[in-house]
């Protein structure tokens, strides 16, 4: 019984090893806009997206092709893990304001 605690708790820390070691990227969500609307991210790599809302309500970050949706409550941040992504183009807009959130994640 000892041992297989021992080993989950092993297990445990190297996974958050492994997580801590991944690439961030910071994007803002203000006045229901994401900052920036384009961003460049590694491609063929796996990457934490750290997302910031800033404005008082919540929004959603969603894309179809990241296969990623997340409602990030106002004044709160959300990570959120994508990739590792083939060199290309990958849309995403906020949900709850589509018409101004808008932008694009450029993987080179």
């Amino acid at each position: 019984m000892l041992r297989a605690v021992i080993n989950g708790a092993l297990l445990l820390m190297l996974s958050a090893a492994c997580l801590a070691d991944k690439p961030v990227v910071e994007l803002v969500i203000r006045d229901h806009l994401f900052y920036p609307s384009q961003l460049k991210v590694p491609a063929n790599v796996k990457f934490k997206l750290r997302v910031d809302n800033q404005d008082p309500t919540p929004e959603e970050f969603e894309s179809y092709e990241l296969n990623r949706e997340k409602v990030i409550l106002g004044k709160r941040r959300a990570i959120i893990f994508i990739g590792p992504l083939a060199p290309g183009v990958y849309p995403f807009f906020g949900e709850f304001n589509p018409k101004t959130a808008q932008g694009t994640m450029i993987a080179e």
